[in-house]
């Protein structure tokens, strides 16, 4: 069995389908595999005639997604970069383009691709203690999509702030500041997130999905030219090697790590 039949896992509560991004010794983090997966995943289960609603977590404890894997990030050129991000963008897109209620139970750490999918669920459920955000100018990079998807949420200047420290917050912080829906105890979270897909569900279809597409069309414009201008950016970022030089020093710190 090779990793793209392994790193999703769906589970069914009824007619509920759950999601789980299954790659918790790396944190869930997000690679081709995983991208082509969740993508095809989540258009089966969009149009399953069994399927009411769906939810988005990650496998284990520790994350919900811990955003792009930097082994696969460190192969990427200059030459190969638009492609990558196309592809990345594609597994966005099939999120956002779920007509069925899609709710995010974040389980543990969200960051960067991570975070940014937990701001195309519908609604989001998290503890407390869990940190979420968009730490890619730590790793030498742009915040473009995410602080596009952070607009939708919050006001300009905290999204500034956010968006150019790569500071983590909460998610206690998080619910405080409306990006996340309903915040519970950690062993709450799944059940919680099944409740609110349950409720979402039972809302008379049409009316749901057409306010739903509503809301998708109002941002699609938006959305597709902050991933344009991610493109362009982050190939300005990459061509400085700082990406490279970033990522490299904290996976050799984290090898290391594990060695001792």
């Amino acid at each position: 069995m090779n990793d793209a039949e392994t790193d999703i896992l769906v589970e069914r509560v009824g007619r509920i389908a759950i999601i789980k991004l299954n790659r918790p010794a790396a944190m869930n983090a997000v690679n081709a595999s995983l991208r082509a997966s969740l993508t095809q995943t989540l258009v089966g289960l969009d149009t399953a005639p069994d399927v009411d609603a769906l939810i988005l977590t990650g496998a284990g404890e520790r994350a919900f997604c811990a955003g792009q894997d930097l082994d696969e990030a460190l192969t990427i050129s200059t030459d190969s970069l638009a492609g990558w991000l196309n592809h990345q963008h594609a597994m966005y897109q099939a999120v956002r383009d779920v007509k069925k209620p899609i709710v995010a139970a974040i389980n543990g750490t969200a960051v960067g691709a991570g975070f940014q999918m937990t701001l195309m669920c519908d609604l989001r459920v998290a503890h407390p203690d869990l940190k979420m955000g968009q730490p890619e100018v730590k790793a030498g990079l742009a915040s473009i999509v995410g602080s596009y998807l952070m607009s939708l949420q919050i006001g300009h200047s905290l999204n500034q702030q956010l968006s150019l420290t790569g500071e983590l917050i909460t998610g206690e912080r998080a619910y405080q500041l409306g990006l996340v829906n309903d915040l519970v105890l950690s062993e709450d979270v799944l059940s919680r997130a099944i409740d609110r897909a349950k409720y979402l569900a039972s809302l008379p279809t049409h009316a749901f999905r057409a306010t739903k597409e509503h809301f998708r069309h109002l941002t699609q414009a938006g959305f597709e030219q902050a991933c344009t201008a991610g493109i362009r950016y982050q190939l300005e970022c990459y061509s400085t090697g700082q990406p490279a030089l970033v990522m490299q020093e904290f996976l050799s710190s984290r090898h290391g790590a594990k060695v001792k």
